[in-house]
C-alpha cells in the first residue's frame, strides 16, 4: 500500500529537524509541496527551505518534488461562513492531493508532506489527508516537529505559563471576540488583535522564527504595540509574506 509521512520540520531553522524526521526524509521518494500561484512570496521561501532540509539530511538523493497547485480560498465573513469556506477549500485540496498521490506514487510508493512547525498545530495537513482517504487507499504516519510556540518562548527565555496556570492557544478573531484572561498564545494574527488588550498587558512577539529574518519584541502592549504593528507591516511588505505568533499575559 502507498505510504505517506507527515513530517514536522520545525519553525525555520534546519537544526530543529529531529532524528526521527531525518529517518522519514530518507525513506521518502516523492515530496509533495503546494504551489500557491500568485501568492508566491511565502511559497517560494518555504519550498526553498524544504528543499534545503532535504539536501542537507538525505544521504542518497533519489527523491523528487511534486508541486501541487493550491486552490484559491474564498473570502470569509462571520464564524459560520468562515468554517464553511475552510471546509470547501479543504475538500478541493483533498481532491488535488488524492489525484497526485494516485498518479505520482506507485502501489508501494512512499511520499511525504513537510509540515512547517508541528503537524498538530494550526496546520491543515492531517484534516485534508483524512479526506484524501475517501478517494485513494494509503496509510500515513506523523512525525512531530518543533513548534513556533517553543521557539518563541526559547528566544524570549520565558516559561509558557505562570505557575499553576493554564495557557490558551487561540486566534486573533477569537481574541477580539472574547478578550484575554490569563495567558494566551495567538497564531498568525494579521489584524494585530493585541491592540484591543489593556495597555498593561504583557506581550512577547516573534516573526520568521528560526530564520535569518527573525524579529522579536517584548514589553507591554502600551509600550511596544505600535512598534510591533509598524515592524510587521514593513516586514510583510519587504518579504511578501509573514508568519508570526505572540504570547499575551494579562496584568491581573
Amino acid at each position: 500500500m502507498r505510504r505517506i509521512h507527515v513530517i514536522g520540520i520545525g519553525a525555520g531553522d534546519p537544526d530543529f529537524v529531529t532524528a526521527q524526521a531525518v529517518s522519514a526524509l530518507n525513506d521518502t521518494q516523492v515530496f509533495f509541496a503546494m504551489d500557491k500561484g500568485p501568492r508566491r512570496g511565502a511559497a517560494d521561501d518555504l519550498v526553498a527551505v524544504r528543499k534545503l532540509i532535504c539536501d542537507r539530511f538525505i544521504t542518497e538523493p533519489r527523491y523528487r518534488f511534486v508541486e501541487l497547485v493550491d486552490p484559491p480560498r474564498a473570502a470569509a465573513g462571520d464564524a459560520p461562513g468562515y468554517r464553511q469556506v475552510v471546509a470547501d477549500w479543504h475538500a478541493e485540496r483533498a481532491r488535488i492531493w488524492a489525484a497526485a498521490i494516485e498518479t505520482e506514487l506507485g502501489p508501494d510508493g512512499v511520499g511525504a508532506f513537510l509540515a512547517w512547525g508541528d503537524p498538530s498545530l494550526y496546520d491543515s495537513t492531517l484534516r485534508i489527508l483524512d479526506k484524501v482517504g475517501e478517494h485513494v487507499d494509503f496509510e500515513y504516519d506523523v512525525i512531530p516537529g518543533i513548534t513556533a510556540i517553543q521557539v518563541l518562548t526559547a528566544r524570549h527565555r520565558i516559561p509558557l505559563n505562570d505557575v499553576g496556570e493554564p495557557v490558551l492557544i487561540t486566534t486573533g478573531r477569537q481574541l477580539r471576540e472574547h478578550g484575554l484572561t490569563g495567558s494566551a498564545v495567538v497564531m498568525l494574527d494579521a489584524d494585530c488583535s493585541f491592540q484591543q488588550c489593556p495597555p498593561q498587558t504583557r506581550i512577547w512577539w516573534g516573526a520568521y522564527l528560526g530564520t535569518p529574518d527573525e524579529l522579536l519584541y517584548a514589553g507591554t502592549v502600551g509600550e511596544i504595540g505600535d512598534e510591533i504593528v509598524a515592524a510587521r507591516a514593513e516586514a510583510r511588505t519587504r518579504h511578501g509574506w509573514i508568519m508570526d505568533t505572540y504570547l499575551l499575559r494579562s496584568a491581573d
